[in-house]
């Protein structure tokens, strides 16, 4: 009796098993169903595009006017617009997010943890769009107050509240990366005399640089893929400038700009989306790509 109850408990445990392995493999299988089906549908629409248009054209092409009765493909403008964000945001969120990071692991009281942590992940929480009529009606007036020669759209104020919304994941990500460190790493270096500064900046942040750099180049990939935040602070001018005072139009803002508008389906305008679209999945990809290239250089040189 005994010996039943036993094999028919092994039994249900062994069905159990089963059904929890498929179920995940099938959770797997979906992404990357899913992230195929993706590139498939991109790439499809992209080389009909490419077909009518010539890539030198869409790469190196400074005029970008799709909707023209003599349409210009010049896609730079768009490169150029995503590139200042993306780069204007990294300058104000990697070293904040860093600093805040370093705070919190090293410095900071368990009080003072329980009132950031939260702070920052309501911040995390905040809608995009919100952080879009921040730069417009509160981050762009506050600089024209200093001087500032800039249009009532401009990317300077959308890298700024970009710059803001991604700081709370390079904060979370680093400071990950820090805890990680081993206490009895810290430990050796004070009994070798070094201050706590000199233990963060020599060995905690050296130990923790495959972490933080990861999370920086993440950081950096939201920020290239961030649409609403940008267009309603930075604006929907496609714009070939280096200028952070004038407006401009990042890829995501056109993409998102293109699908609300009245394009004829199947037209080469409406392909343009996917065009773009493409490019910047195969960015946002190199740049994942090179961050777990970076971790493992990263980890193999601190091994």
């Amino acid at each position: 009796m005994r010996a039943d109850k036993f094999q028919a408990k092994a039994t249900s445990r062994a069905i159990t098993e089963w059904c929890l392995t498929h179920i995940c493999l099938l959770a797997g299988l979906l992404s990357i169903v899913t992230t195929f089906g993706i590139v498939f549908v991109l790439f499809n629409e992209a080389r009909k595009f490419f077909a009518v248009v010539s890539p030198a054209e869409f790469f190196f092409g400074r005029q970008w006017e799709p909707m023209f009765a003599e349409p210009k493909f010049g896609a730079l403008p768009l490169m150029a617009g995503t590139f200042q964000i993306a780069a204007g945001s990294a300058l104000v969120a990697l070293p904040i997010g860093l600093l805040i990071a370093i705070y919190l692991s090293e410095y900071a009281s368990p009080r003072i943890r329980r009132v950031v942590k939260p702070a920052l992940e309501i911040l995390a929480g905040i809608p995009t769009v919100v952080y879009g009529f921040l730069g417009l009606t509160f981050v762009t007036p506050i600089l024209k107050s200093w001087g500032l020669p800039l249009d009532t759209f401009n990317a300077l104020s959308g890298a700024i509240v970009v710059g803001i919304m991604i700081v709370p994941l390079v904060t979370s990500l680093s400071e990950d990366a820090i805890a990680a460190v081993p206490k009895a790493t810290r430990e050796a270096a004070y009994g070798l005399g070094a201050s706590k500064a000199e233990v963060i900046t020599n060995v905690v942040l050296k130990s923790a640089s495959s972490g933080i750099a990861a999370s920086f180049i993440l950081a950096i990939s939201r920020a290239v893929g961030e649409t609403m935040a940008v267009t309603l602070a930075a604006g929907a001018r496609p714009n070939l400038t280096l200028s952070p005072f004038e407006q401009v139009q990042t890829m995501t803002a056109y993409i998102a700009a293109t699908v609300k508008g009245d394009v004829p389906y199947g037209s080469t305008g409406y392909q343009t989306i996917f065009a773009v679209g493409f490019t910047l999945f195969a960015m946002t990809l190199s740049l994942n790509l090179l961050s777990m290239k970076l971790v493992k250089r990263l980890k193999k040189h601190h091994a």
